[in-house]
């Protein structure tokens, strides 16, 4: 038997929550792996509190997604780490881009691997227009609404102006919202002297050589970690659980039918979001 752990005054090794975040933002459907506050609040309230941590680690993996769900997975870490005094260091894997870069900013330092990928700090808005389509197939829309903007961007009918201009509105305030949350968790970190907000990206070696600020430096999480609190620093893990379809590799009769599309369109709008940064 080990007696040392039950000496007095004994210094124990530091802990360190680690909670991964991998995937897009805001796919939260029955059976999607995607990150939201709802599916990610027990977890990050577990790995503030559980074994008092000296710090707690973000893993990100993330090409971005709903900026709702970004803000408020990010705000539940500030407040959590505001409240508990317990800094935040964030080490992001391939890509930390658009909202996967809004959680990095939770963070009180931002490392990333030489080839990361970090930015994309803007708002995208993308769909299909399939009037054409019903058009050349004999395919008559009908609508019928109270409320003029209630068929707003309706893809079976042609763009109107006054609808791109009112969707340019909403996507500009979004992205004011977006700029106003990196400037005030960057603070001065971020380079004055040019626009980080175009919706570009930088490898993590870009973005130090080209002195942007957007992240601290180029680190790994465990020897980062092991640097900052002792190489016997102790690294608990915490990750959501995958969805129970794809535990078990299948799904029977119904439960297949009813999941069916949904995971259609989560793996089509997931894989477009990877794609951006050619992965």
């Amino acid at each position: 038997m080990d007696l040392k752990r039950f000496l007095p005054f004994r210094k124990r090794p530091a802990r360190v929550a680690v909670i991964r975040l991998q995937g897009a933002i805001g796919i939260s459907r029955p059976g999607s792996a995607g990150l939201s506050d709802a599916s990610l609040a027990p977890l990050i309230e577990r790995a503030f509190a559980k074994g008092k941590p000296a710090a707690v680690a973000l893993l990100i993996n993330s090409p971005g997604g709903s900026p709702v769900q970004s803000a408020l997975i990010a705000s539940r870490i500030r407040r959590l780490a505001d409240e508990k005094q317990i800094p935040v260091h964030a080490f992001v894997e391939d890509v930390a881009a658009s909202g996967g870069y809004w959680l990095a900013c939770a963070a009180d330092d931002i490392w990333t691997d030489h080839t990361s990928i970090v930015g994309s700090i803007g708002v995208i808005s993308s769909g299909f227009g399939l009037d054409q389509f019903i058009d050349k197939h004999g395919i008559e829309r009908r609508v019928h609404t109270a409320g003029g903007s209630k068929s707003f961007m309706d893809p079976f009918r042609p763009e109107k102006p006054e609808d791109i201009a009112r969707l340019e509105h909403l996507l500009e305030d979004m992205h004011s919202s977006f700029k106003s949350y990196v400037t005030e968790r960057r603070g001065p970190r971020l380079a004055q002297t040019r626009d980080l907000f175009t919706g570009d990206v930088w490898t993590g070696r870009q973005a130090m050589v080209e002195d942007t600020g957007l992240i601290d430096g180029i680190a790994h999480a465990v020897p980062k970690l092991k640097a900052l609190y002792g190489d016997k620093v102790q690294l608990l893990p915490f990750r959501q659980k995958k969805p129970l379809f794809k535990r078990f590799g299948a799904a029977l009769g119904s439960q297949i039918a009813s999941h069916a599309t949904g995971q259609m369109m989560d793996v089509a709008e997931e894989r477009a979001l990877w794609a951006r940064y050619g992965l």
